[in-house]
């Protein structure tokens, strides 16, 4: 069935523009609370946010709906998108949200939700969901001696910093250590910065003074410059990026060099398997990660396990076939030894970890490969099924077969945009290039094919 609401990850979309609209909010509010209403004990929900202007209506707007339908509301305030997932178990919540669009500027927003087990819903409990949402719930609403009621408790943000320094390895402190911080004015602002100083770092900190319109503008994991900037300006050790809802994470190493997901993940699995911790003899990536990533894994006895984009497909897979490291080349780390979504300040409390166990600089533990060249260039279809197509299929099937052992070929549909998106990767950066370019051509003449 194609879903009207959701995407890969919640609803998401401009705010006050539907779907996010405070009407739509308060109707998932009504129509999750339903779903998650059962049994004979009072039911509770409890609510974080990132730092967005339009945060406040869709956070009055789902106490609404949730109230309406019974349930009791605890609202987080600003705190990273993994720290509701914790706090849900933690409190024995029927429901987490999380109230984030992530890494898009602020004029987006999404609505995020996690079971009692803290891990995102599944694609038929979001089908329920879409389903109550087309109908008249009015026979859903609570009595009015069972309308829920509505309190902030912020002060469980600190439940989550110790969580996060909990995942410190007991003889690893950061004394010693100067940290600079990009919190890309978003959700971590107050716990990263906190959480790192307490573990003993000296913490220099940016993208820290939110407003409402400057979450992800410029700052970030996105676009991790200022802070490349900041650790040359104060002669960092290292320094941690974070994106908006703060579920991603990118290292700056003390050269001002960034580092990709692909490094970090194979940095955490090369010292979890020197620990005999890694589950699954590997970890679990995307289809875009690195064929570099897959070489240093195999040259290790490790594997990688690839899904499609989007973390959700990680995790899934992760949970299916019991492994404990997983993620994709944008930062999204997910370990679920400590957490059962990505969590940016425990990936990288992962990384510091190693550079204090090694002594050594975080361009030495940082670089585990070389990244094959990487190609991925967009063409834009504008009807009918180009990929069908007998010369695009003899075109695909002649660039796999150049490829070889030698490199990697992905084509696929974009999931959002009419687009058709071309990557390929190997030893030999012209080849690559050349064979995506004549892959584009090729497809871009296709028209209108059934």
């Amino acid at each position: 069935m194609k879903r009207k609401y959701f995407g890969t990850d919640g609803i998401r979309g401009q705010s006050n523009v539907f779907p996010m609209t405070p009407d739509l909010a308060m109707r998932v509010g009504i129509a999750v609370g339903t779903i998650f209403r059962n049994g004979a004990h009072r039911h509770r929900v409890v609510i974080g946010k990132d730092t967005r202007l339009s945060g406040y209506m869709l956070e009055n707007a789902l106490v609404a709906g949730f109230t309406a339908a019974g349930l009791d509301v605890f609202l987080l305030g600003p705190i990273p998108t993994p720290g509701v997932a914790m706090l849900t178990r933690s409190l024995r919540a029927d429901v987490g949200v999380m109230i984030s669009a992530s890494h898009n500027p602020f004029e987006d927003n999404g609505i995020k939700l996690f079971g009692p087990d803290g891990y995102k819903l599944s694609d038929e409990i979001e089908a329920q969901i879409e389903d109550l949402l087309e109908k008249d719930m009015t026979a859903q609403l609570a009595k009015s001696q069972e309308i829920g009621r509505a309190k902030r408790v912020e002060g469980d943000i600190y439940r989550y910093i110790e969580h996060a320094k909990r995942t410190l390895p007991r003889d690893v402190t950061l004394q010693g250590l100067r940290v600079a911080i990009d919190c890309a004015n978003g959700a971590a602002y107050k716990v990263a910065p906190l959480a790192l100083w307490e573990l003993g770092a000296d913490v220099v900190t940016i993208g820290n003074e939110p407003n409402g319109v400057n979450i992800n503008l410029e700052c970030g994991s996105t676009h991790p410059a200022a802070l490349s900037r900041k650790v040359h300006e104060v002669r960092a050790d290292i320094g941690i990026a974070l994106d908006g809802d703060a579920d991603r994470v990118l290292i700056v190493d003390e050269n001002g060099t960034v580092i990709d997901g692909d490094q970090l993940m194979a940095v955490i699995a090369n010292s979890w398997a020197d620990d005999g911790v890694l589950k699954g003899n590997g970890i679990v990536a995307t289809v875009m990660s690195n064929l570099g990533l897959e070489r240093y894994l195999n040259g290790r006895g490790l594997d990688l396990h690839r899904t499609k984009v989007g973390d959700r497909y990680v995790v899934e897979h992760m949970r299916q076939h019991g492994f404990n490291v997983g993620g994709e080349q944008s930062g999204h780390l997910v370990l679920s030894d400590f957490g059962t979504t990505g969590d940016g300040l425990v990936a990288a409390l992962q990384i510091l970890a190693c550079v204090k166990r090694q002594g050594k600089t975080v361009s030495e533990v940082c670089h585990r490969f070389d990244p094959v060249p990487q190609v991925l260039k967009n063409v834009r279809v504008s009807a009918g099924m180009p990929l069908e197509n007998a010369a695009v299929r003899q075109a695909i099937a002649d660039a796999e077969s150049e490829l070889a052992k030698n490199g990697r070929l992905l084509i696929r549909p974009s999931g959002t945009e009419p687009l058709i998106r071309v990557m390929a990767e190997g030893d030999d950066r012209a080849q690559v290039e050349r064979i995506v370019d004549d892959l584009i051509s090729v497809i871009g003449g296709v028209r209108n094919v059934a």
